[in-house]
């Protein structure tokens, strides 16, 4: 038996001392820590750099277009039957061989654009493309930052209403055991007894639908920031305080500072640039070419050994080659009037696109405006709901006030509760949309 006891103790020690490796603390996360994690690993985030770097490769792609073409090419041939040449020489007809058995070359061709509007036209479009791939990619970072800022905000009004939730268990279990008591001692009724349990169960049942709508919120929060899901982490409850003023507001916003009007300003520069290479196609071209070509002939496959038998001989030619486009069936002028309505096109869509940027401006500023009463309201309403449950647990106490009366304003209260909390979510919501139509988004990163 003794041994048995040991045993047991030395399995508890041996298990104790594993058992701070097993656990995985929990990291806690500021807004501020989320969003900058995001920018640093979020897929989208990384994804838009691989475009920019993507968008120099292209540069230089078009630039190497302007820079020299060299080209070297060997060649050997073989001739079983070779070609004869017949003439007449002298009155007598002759047949001479045109050439050898063997036959090899090697040489090299040059070729520079002097001239070639298209060329030129196509290199300032791709550094208009490296430029869009920069606008893109600080677009796709404002959206992330929006995205996990109204992720994390959820987050926390879900773990509010979970405290507000276990507040209100708190408080029924109180009720639970008075009534208990009194049941016990034939001053309570049993149906009273089960109108409690009935309410404590729902309110359990409500704790365990929080706790895993959070477990998907933060899920959801860890996926938007490039975070792996099993990653276990917390937010500080300080992060959504009360708000009790607004934001200094101006009645029209600068839009020259918004990543999306700089995105389509340079979409415009790209609509022109693509018009403009295709007016290039009536331009002429003019490229400075040159080449040498060394040729070796003989009878046998040793000619390329020292053999007298085998004749060698060099070539070279320089020149410059003008193209000019004559007709194509009206193919350019086709391309141009499809540029031209694209380019109209893209300003229609401008158009609406700043009217949006403003619509949602004047939207977050209404929203901000309503969102700041109701918080003022539900928070004068939560505190009253506070009194009146606090007032009828005492009447309910001295016999002066239902169950029914108590029950009632139990849940009165959370739902006040609720309501603020959600109210506050809608405002933060409502406080990031200002903040990027003022074309600070990134500010939040910066913020302590």
């Amino acid at each position: 038996m003794l041994k048995v006891k040991m045993l047991r103790l030395m399995l508890i020690l041996l298990i104790g001392s594993f058992l701070p490796q097993l656990v995985v603390a929990q990291q806690q996360i500021t807004l501020k820590e989320a969003l900058t994690y995001a920018l640093q690993n979020n897929t989208k985030v990384r994804n838009a750099k691989l475009d920019i770097e993507g968008g120099r490769y292209k540069v230089e792609e078009v630039r190497a277009q302007a820079l020299p073409q060299i080209t070297g090419n060997v060649g050997l041939t073989y001739n079983p039957i070779i070609g004869q040449l017949v003439a007449n020489f002298g009155g007598q007809t002759q047949a001479i061989k045109l050439g050898q058995n063997w036959n090899s070359t090697a040489g090299v061709q040059l070729s520079q654009q002097l001239f070639n509007q298209q060329v030129f036209t196509g290199l300032q479009a791709a550094k208009s493309s490296e430029e869009y791939y920069n606008l893109t990619s600080k677009l796709t970072e404002e959206q992330i930052i929006e995205l996990v800022a109204n992720n994390y905000y959820q987050v926390l009004v879900n773990r509010q209403q979970l405290n507000v939730i276990d507040t209100n268990i708190k408080n029924v279990k109180i009720i639970e055991k008075v009534i208990g008591n009194q049941f016990k001692n034939g001053l309570a009724r049993k149906i009273d007894v089960d109108r409690i349990t009935v309410n404590l169960t729902n309110l359990n049942t409500q704790r365990e639908q929080v706790i895993n709508a959070i477990t998907q919120l933060e899920n959801q929060l860890k996926f938007s920031m490039g975070m792996p899901v099993s990653t276990p982490i917390s937010l500080p409850a300080t992060e959504l305080t009360e708000v009790t003023t607004l934001p200094l507001f101006t009645d029209s916003i600068d839009l020259a500072n918004r990543t999306e009007v700089k995105l389509l300003d340079n979409q415009d520069k790209l609509l022109s640039l693509q018009r403009k290479a295709y007016v290039s196609e009536y331009y002429p071209s003019l490229a400075l070419t040159g080449n040498y070509t060394y040729s070796s002939q003989s009878d046998g496959f040793d000619f390329l050994k020292s053999n007298a038998a085998a004749i060698g001989y060099g070539a070279s030619a320089i020149g410059l080659t003008l193209k000019v486009p004559i007709f194509n069936g009206f193919l350019t002028r086709s391309k141009i009037r499809q540029a031209d309505v694209d380019i109209k096109k893209a300003r229609e869509s401008r158009k609406e696109s700043v009217n949006s940027l403003n619509l949602a401006y004047e939207n977050a500023k209404i929203q901000l405006r309503n969102n700041l009463n109701t918080i003022k309201s539900q928070r004068k309403n939560a505190d009253l709901a506070q009194e009146i449950y606090k007032s009828t647990q005492n009447n309910y106490n001295n016999g002066l006030a239902s169950l029914t009366d108590l029950l009632e304003t139990e849940n009165s209260l959370t739902e006040a509760q609720n309501s603020y909390t959600q109210a506050l979510l809608n405002y933060k919501i409502a406080e990031i949309q200002l903040i990027k139509s003022n074309g600070n988004i990134k500010s939040l990163v910066q913020e302590k």
